[in-house]
């Protein structure tokens, strides 16, 4: 493997790392503090006023990386403006919550209007301006495809909104959605250069990224990604799995995105019908933590899971 595939990682990490320690005090000091729900776990309280918003440093070394090789490589493109797309989503959600104080941040509709619009771009730009074709690859298929044909948009809007919530809730307690994402990240880094689908740059950008924001986001966290961040790594995951004809394998190596949204759903639709809940709290990281688990017990095992996930996805190709 040339070693060329190395440096849009280090690049990313460097301007991470770099960027952290001016970017944290920066929020700091515009008071940009995060929001704690007072339903919430209790020994979350102490987290309130820790510096949000921080997945503008995840995107920043994204971007910064990915205009070196936007030129050579433009099947990044897709992916690069997805994901800015549902960071500004994001970044919208946490101003109204930090600055206008107003805790629940965008409505519900005005931020499924634009996490659909987001979508809607990059399944214009999917079907008329790349290669790409609609048939997915079927895992442990052993080169099958599954043939989508009119039903690849509805099939497209199902994945990107649902791994986009899913991202999202997943971020909930120091370093989670960080270090769960860097491993889904890497193993598409692995198959893009494997596959020479010529998106490696953005995979490897966006490795570079996490594992620097790591260093200030993992338990005690000095700094929260925020929706800006989540959105945004949903939206990565999402759009890089299709440029990558590799969707149906987000439930495997992306199953704790899965089970996250799921046992919000699952909680809310079993509370509404019956006035009991399922778990002790949603997401269900809540619940683990409610059991008695330390928090970094918890986001070490989320994690080690999605190792092992990401090692069956490779098998499964």
């Amino acid at each position: 493997m040339s070693y060329k595939v190395l440096i849009p990682i280090l690049i990313s990490f460097f301007i991470s790392v770099v960027l952290s320690p001016f970017v944290i005090p920066f929020l700091k000091k515009l008071k940009f503090g995060q929001f704690v729900r007072d339903d919430g776990p209790e020994s979350h309280l102490k987290k309130s006023g820790t510096p949000t918003m921080g997945g503008l440093i995840i995107l920043t070394s994204i971007v910064i990386t990915s205009l070196f090789y936007m030129k050579d490589y433009p099947h990044i493109i897709p992916i690069l403006v997805t994901t800015l797309g549902f960071g500004l989503i994001g970044f919208l959600d946490d101003y109204i919550k930090v600055v206008m104080k107003r805790s629940l941040g965008l409505r519900a509709w005005q931020k499924m209007l634009g996490q659909v619009l987001v979508t809607g771009i990059f399944a214009y730009y999917l079907l008329n301006f790349t290669d790409i074709e609609t048939s997915m690859i079927i895992p442990f298929g052993k080169g099958a495809v599954l043939e989508l044909g009119i039903f690849f948009v509805p099939f497209l809007f199902f994945v990107v909104l649902g791994t986009v919530n899913g991202a999202n809730f997943t971020d909930g307690l120091d370093g989670l959605a960080s270090s769960v994402t860097v491993l889904i990240a890497t193993f598409f880094t692995v198959v893009a250069i494997g596959t020479k689908s010529g998106i490696e740059p953005i995979t490897g950008a966006a490795v570079g990224s996490l594992l620097g924001f790591l260093m200030y986001n993992v338990y005690p966290a000095r700094v929260f990604m925020g929706d800006t961040g989540s959105l945004a790594l949903g939206g990565f995951v999402a759009s890089t799995a299709f440029m990558l004809r590799m969707p149906i394998f987000i439930a495997i190596v992306a199953f704790i995105y899965l089970v996250e949204v799921l046992s919000v759903i699952i909680q809310v639709t079993y509370f509404k019908k019956t006035g009991k809940r399922i778990f002790k709290m949603a997401p269900i990281h809540h619940h683990f933590e409610l059991c008695g688990w330390p928090e970094t017990k918890v986001v070490a095992i989320f994690s080690i899971v999605t190792a092992v996930l990401c090692l069956i996805g490779l098998i499964a190709l």
